[in-house]
């Protein structure tokens, strides 16, 4: 595996010494055959839905804060063509990030109208913009399918948490947790992970604050490194083909999200189909106007955070229903 080198200079002798790396896209800085990933069938489809945020986190993934426009809101309107093309080609689950989905004008129409066809999974920070919108919310539960709600909180710790996304926000959180709860529908956790933790002592810290304020132990965790923010270049390897041989086959390749994902995203030029949650800050990614087309493309895994999905089978997924 090729190592990213931090040394400009060293750059510069592998690039004049490697005629094929003029090519990054199809090889590494070293000139290696980049490593790849080639489409089985569309399971999942991602919509974002703006990268405009009540939080301004300063580790967001997609640098994210309130007015943020790097990413355009997106419509109904705009969706319903890719939601039923999407059903055409058998997705299983509609899925939705954000920026904060809940400050989207149009959100909980979306929500409605995607749940009618396919069970929903909606990443969220669950502070107040979620009671805001609870309203609107509860009549969703009549729809044919489920929605999983997946919100954030970073640590057991109160105030480091807060000291990341704001004075409140964990309590806030907590208060959305609850009552999605027990109103029937389906929540789990989004937490950081530290370098050297142990998961089990930080899950059962986590567990001992939801007892603390009256919030079910039992509900699942999704732990995420360090992924960086928008254009971050974190000095991870590079994924080869040699590096690949560790997933020979299909089966073994399946935790690699761009097998069976696509996401959509606004831009100037309309809803376009990017290759998966974590590549939205690279126009390389753009794979077409239509899912369709996007399935019938290769995947190059160049971008850094490509290597958490290698590494640490990093998904942003979770199971349909």
């Amino acid at each position: 595996m090729t190592v990213i080198s931090s040394d400009v200079q060293t750059l510069e002798v592998k690039q004049l010494l490697s005629p094929r790396h003029a090519d990054s896209w199809t090889h590494t800085r070293a000139g290696e055959p980049r490593g790849h990933i080639d489409a089985d069938k569309l399971r999942e489809l991602w919509i974002h839905t703006g990268t405009a945020c009540n939080l301004a986190c300063p580790f967001c993934l997609e640098g994210s804060h309130p007015g943020d426009s790097r990413i355009p809101a997106m419509t109904l309107e705009q969706l319903k063509p890719f939601i039923h093309e999407a059903v055409e080609l058998g997705v299983e689950q509609f899925s939705f990030t954000g920026g904060e989905p809940f400050v989207i004008r149009e959100f909980v129409s979306i929500l409605d109208y995607a749940s009618r066809h396919r069970p929903c999974f909606v990443l969220t920070n669950g502070t107040r913009v979620v009671m805001q919108r609870s309203h609107q919310i509860l009549p969703l539960l009549a729809n044919p399918n489920p929605i999983h709600f997946r919100i954030s909180l970073d640590y057991p710790d109160i105030k480091r948490h807060d000291a990341g996304r704001g004075d409140g926000s964990f309590r806030e959180s907590l208060q959305s947790i609850k009552w999605l709860h027990e109103n029937g529908f389906k929540v789990s956790i989004a937490r950081q992970s530290d370098p050297d933790e142990d998961p089990h002592q930080v899950e059962n810290r986590f567990r001992e604050v939801f007892r603390e304020h009256d919030v079910p132990e039992n509900l699942l965790f999704t732990s995420f490194p360090d992924l960086g923010t928008p254009g971050t270049e974190n000095g991870s390897p590079e994924v080869t083909v040699s590096c690949m041989e560790k997933y020979p086959t299909q089966e073994s390749r399946a935790h690699f999200m761009c097998t069976y994902t696509r996401m959509l995203i606004n831009t100037n030029a309309g809803v376009r189909v990017y290759a998966c949650t974590l590549v939205d800050d690279d126009p390389d990614y753009d794979l077409g106007a239509t899912l369709t087309e996007s399935l019938e493309k290769r995947i190059m895994l160049r971008h850094p955070r490509c290597f958490s999905c290698y590494r640490f089978g990093a998904s942003c997924s979770a199971p349909a229903g």
